[in-house]
């Protein structure tokens, strides 16, 4: 099922609860894959990747609005922008644990025979294209960097 569907799906359901964040989120998730769509040279229907990089964007700026608004001592905004974020975060796939993405590190370096910071840029392709969706780039490049150091 695409995603498009299992988003519509889940708007008449949260219209059904009367659940105004989850429907504000899945707004947000069609109004995304909509502009999408219709940018100039894109394909009708968008690929898994496309989807996941997309979603992986809305979470994102969700967390960060939420960071700024902590900043700013707005906790129930901030709240508000963590539950969207978790409302769209049910359509990505399982994100992995920090051990196993350590693993996979660890298996890229030994293969690559990476040695320090200067073969950061070809380990971190590697991986980020391996964990495509699974995991987010800035915890990719943490560990990256720890086990370069």
């Amino acid at each position: 099922m695409s995603l498009q569907t299992d988003v519509m799906t889940a708007m008449k359901t949260a219209m059904k609860a009367k659940d105004q964040n989850a429907l504000a989120s899945l707004r947000a998730i069609k109004s995304a894959i909509l502009t999408a769509q219709t940018e100039s040279g894109a394909n009708a229907e968008l690929s898994e990747e496309e989807e996941i990089k997309m979603l992986q964007k809305l979470v994102k700026q969700r967390k960060d609005s939420a960071a700024i608004y902590i900043e700013q001592d707005r906790a129930e905004m901030a709240q508000e922008e963590l539950a969207q974020a978790a409302v769209i975060e049910q359509f990505l796939p399982e994100q992995l644990s920090e051990e196993e993405i350590e693993k996979v590190v660890i298996a890229v370096i030994e293969q690559t025979g990476a040695t320090g910071m200067q073969d950061m840029g070809k380990v971190m392709g590697l991986v980020s294209q391996e964990l495509a969706g699974k995991a987010d780039g800035k915890t990719i490049s943490t560990i990256v960097r720890k086990k370069l150091a």
